[in-house]
């Protein structure tokens, strides 16, 4: 018989608190007790909610004290709700890790889903949002966030950030640097009052932001890279490239090996026959 409780991953609204949904409300009532990244923005929460509940404190610099003791809870059969600051859990911030714990202790996991920040930004945000690439807070270490960006320039998605106020002048101008002048789009304020979307260009963002300071927590959405440029940039690489280091570049993207061939034989316009005997 298993005796062990839930983890229950509960999304928060990131503003407006009517955002939040009924069975979140049920199970904040329900659990055990809530673990919160930050016990005083939940308690306003509850409080509005007239929600009586036990807080434990859980975030980036005690996640591995506390991640083990709400596994102990777990384990006795204790019930607990996992909340971020705002929006949905385990997306930036330590959850994932209590996540992998809980998995490691054969311990169940469930998501009660609501608000989450990068989506409700693209969606609004006027450029393409089929396929996205979220890449949430850069890395502070200047090595690691110049590599971060380097491998992103080529990315023909949309880029999703999150950014602080205080660090947004800096993240603009290194954007701009490794992505050039592309179109990005602010969602600042979410779904609160003062709501603000902004849409314009690099060049423009820095000009904008280097004359006044910026208020509230931000999400960035930046162009990806037109396929054409890509194309283009590839094919400037096949004129010094072997047919084998050609084949690797589409097997390595995930392409196996007739997929790769066929890539192969079209960015060089010759026939798939062609290239087989080519590379025998």
């Amino acid at each position: 018989m298993n005796n062990k409780g839930m983890l229950y991953l509960v999304a928060t609204p990131i503003g407006n608190l009517e955002d939040i949904t009924f069975r979140a409300i049920r199970t904040l009532r329900e659990v055990d007790f809530i673990a919160a990244e930050d016990t005083r923005q939940t308690i306003k929460l509850l409080n509005h909610f007239e929600i009586k509940k036990s807080l434990v404190s859980y975030y980036e610099h005690n996640k591995k004290e506390k991640g083990n003791y709400l596994i102990n809870q777990l384990l006795e059969g204790k019930n607990i709700a996992l909340v971020s600051d705002a929006g949905t859990p385990g997306i930036s911030d330590p959850g994932e890790d209590l996540v992998k714990l809980c998995i490691e202790n054969d311990i169940k996991v469930t998501m009660i889903p609501g608000p989450v920040a990068a989506v409700t930004g693209l969606v609004i945000s006027g450029l393409p949002a089929g396929r996205f690439a979220f890449e949430g807070f850069l890395p502070m270490n200047k090595r690691a966030r110049k590599e971060r960006l380097a491998s992103l320039k080529n990315e023909v998605r949309t880029i999703v950030f999150y950014e602080a106020p205080h660090k947004l002048i800096h993240t603009l101008k290194d954007l701009y640097d490794a992505f050039g002048n592309r179109k990005i789009v602010f969602a600042r304020e979410l779904t609160k009052r003062f709501e603000e979307i902004i849409r314009c260009d690099l060049e423009s963002a820095i000009e904008k932001y280097d004359n006044e300071s910026p208020k509230g927590e931000f999400v960035l959405m930046v162009e990806g890279i037109s396929e054409e440029v890509v194309f283009e940039s590839r094919k400037k690489d096949w004129n010094t490239m072997s047919l084998e280091e050609h084949m690797k570049l589409y097997i390595s993207e995930g392409l196996d090996k007739k997929d790769a061939m066929k890539k192969v034989a079209e960015d060089r316009g010759i026939s798939k026959r062609e290239v087989y005997n080519g590379l025998l």
